[in-house]
């Protein structure tokens, strides 16, 4: 008899947003998070929410970001559909982002991000800008 053996088990997706600037594929990146965990589509923009952030390099700074992004929905609840991002130099991001409760009789669950991970995590400036992430289910 064995004692154990190992099995290949799926728990990550991975995303490559886009966008005509840097900004646009973060706010894009944002939009492909949410609609992972739910239909964006559902999701009103009735709560706003602010947040800057600066970081050591352009990946740092898409990680920050959708670190920050879950973490407003796991504290708050909040799913979120509209995102408006402007990035400045030095690294420096300010956010706004705007979404509402999660209802569950309103809007469809679909899977929980666990976490954000730096694996094939890729930011190209160059146009169209384009970022790559993968998260953990």
């Amino acid at each position: 008899m064995k004692q154990f053996e190992y099995f290949d088990v799926t728990a990550d997706i991975g995303f490559k947003a886009y966008g005509e600037n840097l900004s646009e594929a973060f706010e894009n990146a944002g939009l492909a998070i949410f609609n992972i965990i739910s239909n964006t589509c559902d999701v009103k923009p009735s709560k706003e929410i602010s947040f800057e952030i600066t970081s050591q390099d352009n990946v740092a700074m898409l990680y920050d970001f959708l670190e920050e992004l879950l973490f407003y929905h796991e504290v708050d609840f909040m799913l979120f559909s509209e995102f408006d991002v402007e990035i400045y130099e030095n690294f420096r991001l300010k956010a706004t982002i705007k979404g509402e409760s999660f209802d569950f009789s309103k809007h469809e669950r679909k899977s929980e991000i666990k976490a954000i991970t730096f694996h094939k995590m890729e930011v190209s400036d160059t146009n169209p800008a384009r970022v790559q992430a993968i998260v953990d289910l």
